[in-house]
């Protein structure tokens, strides 16, 4: 297993997983799991289907409870904050999302500022101040354009940016993120990663599921690799993305291919 790389801060700061064991009846999805995402880190965690990544994620942010270990907060177990205190700390994008209602692109952006107290539940319709909030976090995620759009009227792609955007209008302290460059191209799978690394450098604590080794091997700090529910490795990508790290978990059905001072590509064979 390769060394994680420490961040220096406060061993009670940031968003922890300790210990954590979640089993789903018969199925084990996670085994003894520990993590810690600090203000100022991009994250991503890797590994087959299967391997535990979308169950780390939701307990993380208290979506379940695990059976054993405990995600903490700062210091604070993550189940005695209130959900209101949650949803202003953490910032959740899953992997699907089907609105119930068909709201506009600025009416589901608008959302996620009030959780983070711009405006009131029970303006009709937005102030200047929660107006200013929702085009500052669609003009990040390049997705100004559709404002007045429906939800249901975008592309698979476009409408995860929108999304990206009311989870940013929240102002999390840390952001979780799974599976966000799915149904994006490639210019927005490129942007979406440079805007999360920028994010980090403006000290919001990313965590990001993803299956593209090569986004997150360029861009991340840490690459966590989960298998069988365990931390298989974590570390810079030069350290995980080794054969003596990923053959365990694949097999031999990968390639790997160097480049100079720079992490090697990984490819399917």
């Amino acid at each position: 297993m390769t060394a994680s790389t420490g961040s220096g801060n406060h061993p009670t700061s940031g968003l922890r997983a300790s210990q954590v064991e979640l089993s789903y009846g018969s199925t084990h999805a996670l085994r003894g799991v520990d993590v810690t995402l600090s203000a100022g880190e991009f994250r991503c965690i890797l590994g087959p289907n299967g391997s535990g990544k979308s169950s780390l994620l939701h307990t993380l942010v208290g979506l379940v409870q695990p059976d054993a270990g405990k995600i903490t907060l700062d210091g604070n177990a993550l189940s005695d904050l209130s959900p209101a205190k949650r949803a202003r700390s953490i910032g959740f994008l899953p992997q699907e999302i089907h609105p119930a209602f068909s709201f506009t692109v600025a009416e589901a952006v608008a959302l996620g500022a009030r959780v983070a107290g711009h405006g009131s539940w029970f303006d009709a319709s937005p102030d200047d101040e929660t107006q200013n909030a929702i085009h500052q976090a669609l003009a990040t995620v390049e997705a100004t354009h559709l404002a007045e759009r429906r939800l249901d009227e975008l592309s698979g792609g476009e409408r995860r940016r929108v999304l990206l955007a009311g989870v940013l209008a929240q102002e999390p302290q840390f952001l979780l993120l799974d599976e966000p460059a799915a149904m994006l191209d490639l210019h927005h799978q490129a942007s979406l990663f440079r805007l999360l690394k920028t994010l980090a450098q403006k000290g919001i604590g990313v965590l990001c599921v993803t299956h593209d080794w090569n986004l997150a091997s360029h861009f991340a700090d840490e690459l966590i690799l989960l298998h069988e529910g365990r931390v298989h490795a974590k570390g810079v990508a030069s350290e995980v993305l080794t054969d003596s790290t990923l053959l365990p978990v694949f097999g031999e059905n990968y390639e790997l291919i160097a480049r100079q001072n720079r992490p090697p590509v990984v490819i399917p064979k």
